[in-house]
């Protein structure tokens, strides 16, 4: 990744571009999108709808537990049938649950990268102009351009958020949005954060107390 920078330099100048001609600037998109209001509202927007589908998550969660517990507790006591008929429901809730937080997960990530995309599709009109307006040659993103350093006097960022919530206000300010918790996936505890939960039915939990064998 940080060849790319030097390559990119090489072919212009052997297109013709003389090294005295060529002035060359960088912007910092992963901060301009922090700093701008509109991804800061898109920001908070999907830490609202997280929080709000992390506690219905929730709320199933608890219940499959207690569910779990009297299942246990009262499985000596019933039939090996209906013992059987109970827990394969129990699994079936649980397996159920399970893959209901995996496509909140993918929804979620799915609408996050739709609201960056939209924002950085308006940041590349903005870029060209700040470049033409500058005179300049070309402008590198910091990050994926693999640009280890550069003069402050180089970086575009301040000026393309300036002009982007000069052209693009947020429709209110937004309340500066905290880190967003992961989705719990029932029956899978410590899930790390931003990971998807399993694709395929989980592990068989333990089984109720003198469960039938399977």
């Amino acid at each position: 990744m940080r060849r790319s920078l030097f390559v990119i330099l090489v072919a212009s100048l052997s297109s013709g571009v003389a090294l005295a001609d060529l002035k060359v600037g960088y912007v910092d998109l992963q901060r301009a999108l922090l700093e701008v209001g509109e991804g800061q509202a898109a920001k908070a927007r999907l830490k609202t709808e997280m929080e709000k589908k992390k506690g219905e998550l929730d709320a199933e969660q608890a219940k499959l537990t207690d569910d779990k517990a009297v299942l246990d507790k009262q499985g000596a006591m019933m039939s090996e049938e209906v013992r059987t008929q109970k827990f394969t429901e129990w699994q079936k809730r649980l397996y159920d649950a399970m893959q209901k937080a995996q496509k909140v997960q993918i929804d979620l990530q799915d609408k996050e990268r739709t609201e960056l995309k939209k924002i950085f599709d308006r940041m590349d009109p903005i870029i060209a102009s700040i470049a033409e307006r500058e005179g300049l040659t070309m402008v590198f993103e910091k990050t994926d351009s693999g640009l280890v350093y550069a003069p402050p006097s180089l970086d575009l960022t301040n000026e393309l958020v300036r002009t982007y919530n000069q052209k693009h206000p947020a429709k209110t300010v937004p309340v500066p949005a905290g880190p967003v918790k992961s989705i719990p996936n029932p029956g899978q505890k410590d899930l790390p954060k931003n990971q998807p939960g399993p694709t395929a039915p989980p592990t068989q939990p333990s089984q109720p107390k003198d469960a039938p064998k399977q």
